[in-house]
């Protein structure tokens, strides 16, 4: 797969933020997902979001991670359960990724 000119590739996305919280789509959509959004801006350097079926805000703070989930929910996720390969886009909970 190709990345454009200046895209993070997951694994640096996962040493420069690696304390991460999942969010379901429901809960990041709308007006929820605007106000995330100035929300996180606020704290733009330690922030980061993936997004999938599930969205995923990725902090380099565990404070900003915590202060995030208490706010609008959410679990943390660890980057060790995403699958790989083609299954890069699933998440297998509570499960090292090794599928």
């Amino acid at each position: 797969m190709s990345r454009r000119k200046g895209e993070l590739t997951p694994s640096a996305i996962d040493r420069g933020w690696p304390f991460q919280i999942a969010l379901p789509q429901e809960l990041s959509s709308g007006k929820l997902y605007a106000e995330q959004m100035e929300y996180c801006e606020k704290n733009k350097p330690m922030r980061c979001v993936r997004g999938h079926s599930v969205n995923v805000h990725c902090f380099a703070t565990k404070a900003g991670a915590e202060a995030f989930r208490e706010k609008y929910g959410g679990e943390w996720f660890d980057p060790r359960e995403r699958g790989k390969g083609v299954n890069w886009n699933k998440w297998y909970r509570g499960k090292s990724a090794t599928r």
